[in-house]
């Protein structure tokens, strides 16, 4: 949630963050409206109990005379207090429902607009030209014995599938490869549990506009995670840590779970908007006077992943309407797909400011030793997808696909072959 003292510092720019997202800037309104109703609730409850605990320091002072006559104000001034405090309990539900509505303050710089309206900010590499008609992933994939879509249908429905052979060993490695990346950068490795409580999912952001792509375990109050992001988020929710000496950055590895509600007849051809995909992401605690030069560094990190599985790719600064809730600026790494004749999102790495520290509580140690909320990160590191990008690039005239040097390790083989 959006931090109150710069809403009633900033209600204009909150305003155009709104406008900038394509979302109702009403809601400022809402929110400053809930902001000083709240802050009235608390004075008279206040008031009243201040008076109530004076009253009750009077009853020994009184006579026996004055004693039943003030007895009986101050149990009219207890029902005032009760009411009071109810009414300041429904304040603070009004104004944490208002501030909860209002999605991340865009930062300065970020384009205004839709999903369309993002801007390029570099090309790395050219895009993969062939002297021969290329095959796309999924026929690739069926053809060398890698992806197995007709059985993930059978066993668990549409938009789900099985890696097969050297399929399970190019994903296996792409994590690992991640993995070991991200250990040399620093970052502590994780495999986070992927059902979270619903304070945890919220927290993150993920249950506002985005609540329909979330799965939930309706008997066990429980949510399967969309990415790591979010068990990471709320691994120190509640806490107060120590970044005297720098960011905490933590690297999860997980299973992740889409439902793609609203994407029907999108992209159902292959793995790239899938119910189920394994991921390596990146998430960082920092102060938030360091988080932009963090988000850039977990750029330039995606960058060296996306280096070492040789693709061509373009980052791009995505518009505001296309943010997540959490997020103030966001850029992605699209690699190039030849047989779409396009790009598409392999990385996403995002600067969520104190969006998501101040709903989990978690706070760090300014140096006057006064507490202050932290700033959260996340980042891309390897995921499923990057197959659909290794293979389409890499494939050869006979059929075969020439593996990436820096997974070759880990597959076993530098090149695909068809059986």
């Amino acid at each position: 949630m959006i931090d109150l003292r710069f809403l009633r510092d900033n209600p204009d720019a909150v305003r155009a963050s709104q406008r900038a997202r394509g979302e109702d800037p009403a809601l400022v309104d809402a929110l400053l409206e809930a902001d000083t109703a709240r802050r009235a609730a608390v004075a008279t409850a206040d008031n009243l109990r201040a008076e109530h605990k004076a009253m009750g320091k009077l009853v020994g002072k009184t006579s026996p005379e004055e004693r039943a006559e003030l007895l009986a104000r101050a149990q009219e001034m207890s029902v005032k207090v009760k009411e009071a405090e109810v009414a300041q309990h429904a304040a603070d539900a009004d104004l944490d429902a208002a501030q909860r509505a209002i999605s991340n303050v865009v930062q300065d710089g970020a384009p205004a607009g839709g999903e369309a309206d993002y801007i390029v900010l570099e090309n790395i590499g050219t895009p993969t030209k062939f002297d021969f008609e290329p095959k796309d992933h999924l026929e690739l994939g069926e053809s060398l014995g890698l992806i197995d879509m007709e059985r993930g249908a059978k066993v668990s429905g549409a938009r789900f599938y099985f890696l097969t052979g050297y399929g399970a060993m190019l994903q296996l490695g792409l994590l690992q490869l991640a993995a070991q990346r991200a250990m040399a950068n620093g970052f502590s490795m994780m495999i986070p549990p992927v059902l979270v409580r619903p304070e945890i999912m919220a927290g993150t952001g993920f249950l506002g506009q985005h609540s329909a792509e979330v799965y939930h375990l309706a008997d066990d109050d429980l949510y399967l995670v969309g990415t790591s992001e979010v068990p990471l988020a709320g691994y120190h929710s509640g806490e107060i840590l120590d970044l005297s000496d720098g960011p905490k950055r933590y690297a999860g590895w997980s299973s992740c779970f889409r439902r793609e509600a609203g994407s029907y007849g999108k992209d159902t051809r292959g793995i790239i908007r899938v119910h189920q995909f394994d991921k390596v992401e990146m998430f960082v605690y920092t102060t938030p006077d360091q988080a932009d030069a963090e988000h850039r560094r977990l750029l330039a990190w995606e960058q060296d992943m996306l280096a070492a599985v040789e693709v061509p790719y373009r980052i791009i600064d995505v518009a505001a309407g296309d943010l997540g809730s959490s997020a103030a600026r966001k850029f992605d790494c699209e690699a190039w797909v030849p047989t779409q004749q396009a790009y598409r999102e392999l990385t996403s790495t995002s600067n969520c400011t104190t969006f998501q520290a101040r709903r989990l509580s978690v706070r760090y140690r300014d140096e006057n030793g006064k507490p202050q909320i932290a700033a959260t990160l996340n980042g891309t590191l390897a995921t499923t997808r990057w197959i659909v990008a290794i293979l389409e690039n890499n494939q050869q005239a006979d059929g075969s696909v020439r593996v990436p040097a820096a997974l070759v390790p880990f597959v076993g083989t530098d090149v695909l072959r068809p059986s």
